[in-house]
């Protein structure tokens, strides 16, 4: 059987990574970027082609793939004369790679429907080289034969690749899921930086903390910036960690809830924010708590 072809946009780190990795699998591309064109070149350079609006390149494919930053980039993208619903192809699957608000995939899935194609949300786990070998962690959701239709492709991205409900169901997990991540590391960032305030060796407290069912990826990532100065580990900035942090807090009060353990976190990032500090990464964080204590 022919491979369908693809529509990708938003070339950043993960996106020019997953293009990539879609290229070495032989699949016909077409992608539109931002502002940076290092993604957008290295795939022109591969053999694929460059749409001038969201709307030609959904009319030259049978998947559009979006992996964006924010719920307002992936409805700037999707809506309006020049945007992927309007070009859509009959029967086309649109699939949201970002971390989105769940309101707002539940209204992009209905116009997408009305359009004649299928909205499924799958934000990604694991890192930019992850995407680039396909090993990504994929949390898929939404119509089922959609899904099917589209589970080839997504093996080729995915080591581990997951159906996990109705539309809107992957962005509701992943935003559970940062939230945890964002607020273990943030705990952990301050504890390191209580520890110094105290005249504690950060080694120590990590033997301590290391040897008890404390001990986490999320733990060990924070640990090696805070005694190696290593944060790549865990490549995400504090930009995109306070966006994720926020929008669990978002999605909490539109459930009619109010998160208490997601407040801290936020109001660190924030802060942090503020600071200057966005682009750091979120080991970085160690930083912030110090400077906040005066160490």
């Amino acid at each position: 059987m022919s491979k369908p072809k693809i529509g990708f946009i938003g070339l950043g780190l993960m996106g020019s990574a997953m293009v990539q990795r879609l290229l070495d699998c032989g699949y016909e591309l077409t992608v539109l970027g931002n502002t940076d064109r290092t993604g957008v070149e290295a795939a022109l350079a591969r053999g694929a082609a460059e749409a001038a609006t969201a709307r030609e390149l959904a009319a030259a494919s049978d998947i559009v793939m979006l992996c964006m930053g924010t719920s307002d980039h992936v409805e700037g993208r999707m809506r309006g004369p020049d945007g992927v619903i309007a070009g859509l192809k009959p029967g086309a699957v649109v699939i949201d790679y970002g971390t989105s608000l769940p309101s707002s995939t539940m209204a992009l899935g209905a116009e997408v429907a009305a359009a004649g194609g299928t909205l499924l949300d799958a934000p990604l786990g694991r890192t930019p080289s992850h995407g680039r070998e396909g090993q990504l962690n994929i949390m898929c959701a939404g119509d089922e034969a959609a899904y099917a239709k589209v589970k080839p492709v997504l093996d080729d991205q995915g080591e581990n690749v997951f159906h996990l409900g109705p539309l809107g169901s992957g962005h509701t997990i992943k935003l559970i899921n940062n939230f945890f991540a964002m607020t273990t590391a943030n705990a952990m960032s301050e504890a390191f930086a209580m520890a110094d305030k105290a005249g504690i060796p950060r080694q120590n407290l990590y033997d301590v903390m290391s040897a008890g069912p404390l001990r986490s990826g999320m733990m060990d990532f924070v640990t090696a910036y805070a005694l190696e100065g290593d944060a790549q580990k865990l490549a995400f900035s504090v930009r995109n960690a306070a966006k994720d942090v926020g929008y669990y807090g978002t999605m909490a009060e539109g459930l009619g809830v109010e998160s208490i353990m997601s407040k801290s976190a936020r109001e660190a990032l924030g802060a942090a924010l503020e600071d200057g500090r966005g682009d750091d990464l979120v080991p970085q964080m160690v930083e912030f708590y110090s400077a906040r204590f005066g160490k």
